[in-house]
């Protein structure tokens, strides 16, 4: 009777820990470099005890590996909450039924425009596209628009990252709906009739300016700051301030998994993400731009208030970023 009661009560042990521990953990597939976002991760686990496993993509495959891993696990998930580097991808798995609505109070001051209207997802702390250029190769005339990328005195001067992957997809597809398809195509067309070259990443194109090895090349706000603060000869240009395009600004933005198997720790993380002092953490690190108005940032970051954006919509924004895919491979490949 004693081994019978032993085991029992064995039995209830295991099953309590088994339970203690899904139960005090999250679980977070994120396309934010993994230098900037896991810190911010560890301070969570520190600050509310949740054991947080986070699956990070790679640079070259950015934003790729971990959304089709999500679309792959959407009748099993795996994942309670996806952190992205931009809307879009976001969207597509909206529009695939695989997020679930959460309206965070954490959120209340972020703008409108950066929030879902069915609260599927939220956006926080933001990144441009810019140009990063060398001021050793260019000390005098230095591209004020994505158009004179296409210009003769910038022939193979110009590097971009993979349209593939990443925000550099993103980009693209902003600028096919903000221009049109024909607008577009032509645009890309014109970039590769002067010679541009294309890197593995945002990451390679910030190394390949900063070295010297090309004169300016497009990407975002938290490489060419990288750069600067490394200490390389490099300056930075928000492209078409003076037109009607404007700069494309990229927030970061999470949502919940639907069926996710920690949904409640989901929510708290979720809450700790869209908070004033994340994106406090995120200007420092990296110098993303809050969206909370009156966050203190390190002198040298930008405020959206002094940037004229791109305006796009970014629900056609993400459906063309599907469209153009095989188009872009096409482009890439020729």
């Amino acid at each position: 009777m004693k081994a019978i009661r032993f085991l029992v009560y064995s039995l209830f042990i295991v099953l309590l820990v088994s339970c203690t521990g899904k139960s005090n953990e999250v679980v977070v597939y994120t396309s934010v470099d993994q230098v900037f976002s896991e810190p911010v991760l560890k301070d969570f686990e520190k600050e509310t005890g949740i054991t947080v496993k986070a699956v990070y993509d790679t640079e070259e495959t950015k934003s790729t590996g971990v959304l089709n891993r999500l679309i792959a696990e959407k009748n099993n998930p795996q994942c309670d909450v996806f952190w992205s580097g931009d809307p879009v991808r976001t969207i597509v798995l909206k529009n695939k039924g695989i997020t679930t609505p959460y309206e965070s109070p954490a959120a209340k001051d972020i703008p409108g425009a950066y929030k879902d209207p069915q609260h599927q997802w939220t956006g926080f702390s933001a990144r441009a596209r810019v140009l990063i250029y060398n001021k050793s190769l260019l000390p005098d005339s230095v591209p004020q628009s994505i158009f004179d990328l296409t210009k003769e005195p910038f022939k193979g001067k110009v590097t971009i990252a993979n349209p593939l992957f990443g925000t550099t997809t993103f980009h693209i597809s902003a600028i096919f709906s903000a221009l049109g398809d024909e607008k577009a195509k032509q645009f890309l067309t014109n970039l590769k009739n002067n010679d541009i070259i294309i890197a593995t990443s945002n990451g390679d194109v910030k190394k390949r300016v900063a070295s010297g090895e090309v004169a300016c090349g497009l990407t975002d706000t938290d490489d060419a700051n990288e750069a600067m603060k490394e200490g390389a000869n490099v300056g930075i240009v928000f492209l078409d301030q003076k037109d009607s395009l404007g700069t494309l600004v990229m927030p970061n933005t999470v949502c919940l998994i639907k069926g996710s198997p920690n949904s409640k720790n989901g929510k708290k993380l979720m809450d700790y993400l869209l908070s004033r002092s994340t994106e406090a953490k995120l200007a420092t690190s990296c110098a993303q731009m809050p969206l909370h108005k009156g966050v203190k940032v390190p002198a040298g970051v930008p405020s959206l208030d002094n940037i004229i954006p791109m305006h796009i919509d970014y629900e056609k924004t993400a459906q063309k970023l599907e469209e153009i895919q095989g188009y872009l491979k096409k482009w890439v490949e020729n």
